[in-house]
């Protein structure tokens, strides 16, 4: 195991809610902002979830991964969905996105598997 994605995205949510209390007028702009994006139109939550992770791999941004990760095992997306999803974020962001993708795959599996066992 390269992470433990669920580990980190929990120390980070500890970082994140410190911030909202510093910074709390900036952070529910940010917070409207995710929701508006993310909200079903056109395309479902699940959709936009996975381009999320894919432009996370794409800008290699660890935190991003983990939220977007586990964001897509709550949405219901599938491993090959991932995958499929992680091909494309290789094909626009070259070798880099390729260490992003296996991280994000990664990520989905522990996510997954820590769904399975709190379910």
């Amino acid at each position: 195991m390269h992470k433990d994605w669920p580990d980190m995205t929990g120390e980070l949510s500890g970082a994140i809610r410190e911030l909202r209390g510093g910074a709390p007028e900036v952070m529910r702009a940010f917070s409207g902002i995710a929701q508006a994006a993310l909200k079903a139109d056109a395309l479902d939550t699940k959709t936009k979830e996975l381009i999320a992770l894919a432009i996370a791999v794409a800008i290699r941004c660890d935190g991003c991964v983990g939220f977007h990760a586990e964001a897509a095992v709550k949405q219901g997306a599938t491993r090959e969905e991932v995958m499929e999803t992680m091909g494309m974020a290789v094909y626009m962001g070259a070798g880099p996105s390729v260490m992003y993708a296996a991280q994000a795959l990664e990520a989905y599996d522990q996510f997954t598997e820590k769904a399975k066992s709190t379910a």
